[in-house]
């Protein structure tokens, strides 16, 4: 996705949270940092508004930004785990990663890292997967694509496959750049994560 100038770094919320109440931290890029839209239309905030809806008594960091890579997020992680001590931790890194054409090994070698980091500071984790369009070529697709489920069965993560599932045929789904969701795509968003995040909480 491409790198947005502004940083999206927010403490999401919706409604009171009590101040002891346990963290849930989002590292993402563009597609978690409700680019182009307003913050509280973000799946971030959605997401927020559903945990307290439920009664699951968490706050949302949403630290996700425009442009990130895994070697970024790799960089902030331990600031953000000191910071905020979370007990879930969601990474959905990567698509600028394959969009960029960077190594895959070296996007795989990121994020086992700070799903690692992220358990040895006692929380748990939900590794998000993303898809590449099929210019890139068949064999870095599909090994961009399995690096996901294999990461996640070598670290014996939760895995939500492909975070844009069920929206990306669907052109009124995406702003005009065909790349970042819409504000009414959002909530879809927040429906392919939230079966496997609801098991963890």
């Amino acid at each position: 996705m491409k790198v947005w100038i502004s940083i999206v770094f927010s403490l999401i919320f919706c409604s009171p949270v009590a101040a002891n109440s346990p963290t849930l931290l989002i590292l993402g890029d563009s597609l978690s940092a409700a680019f182009g839209m307003e913050q509280q239309q973000g799946w971030g905030a959605l997401l927020q508004k559903r945990l307290l809806q439920q009664n699951y008594d968490y706050k949302v960091i949403n630290a996700s930004i425009s442009g990130e890579t895994t070697s970024g997020g790799l960089s902030r992680l331990p600031t953000l785990l000191h910071r905020y001590q979370p007990k879930v931790v969601i990474i959905a890194l990567g698509a600028n990663d394959g969009l960029r054409g960077l190594s895959l090994k070296q996007m795989r070698a990121n994020l086992i890292n700070m799903s690692q980091q992220s358990k040895h500071q006692g929380a748990a984790v939900l590794l998000v997967g993303m898809r590449l369009p099929p210019n890139y070529g068949t064999t870095y697709t599909q090994t961009f694509h399995d690096s996901f489920k294999q990461i996640a069965a070598a670290q014996h993560l939760a895995l939500v496959p492909f975070l844009l599932n069920g929206i990306t045929r669907d052109k009124n789904m995406f702003q005009q750049d065909g790349l970042h969701p819409t504000a009414k795509a959002q909530v879809k968003i927040l429906n392919t994560v939230w079966p496997s995040l609801k098991q963890m909480l």
